[in-house]
């Protein structure tokens, strides 16, 4: 039971992060800012990673690929904040 609990989760998450990059694409669409763009490929990644993890029974969440995923998700969203706030030239 724990399990299925986990696999529910874990759809939900998913599916929440997709959704939430089609929103930033959105964005990305209408005003052609990189920011919108980073945002929706970082969650865009964070929702197929858990997607993965939970339709592949062998990976767990304390595997290192698990890992490496979070960590590039994580990574674009801090690059996209440093790129928003980097000063533009002649200002």
């Amino acid at each position: 039971m724990n399990d299925q609990v986990n696999s529910v989760l874990l759809g939900a998450v998913a599916m929440a992060s997709l959704l939430a990059s089609l929103f930033f694409l959105k964005f990305w669409r209408q005003t052609r800012d990189v920011f919108f763009l980073l945002f929706a490929v970082a969650f865009g990644v964070d929702g197929i990673g858990r997607f993965y993890l939970g339709v592949n029974p062998s990976l767990e969440e304390h595997e290192p690929v698990y890992y490496f995923v979070r960590l590039l998700t994580f990574f674009l969203i801090v690059f996209a904040i440093v790129l928003k706030n980097k000063p533009r030239r002649g200002q």
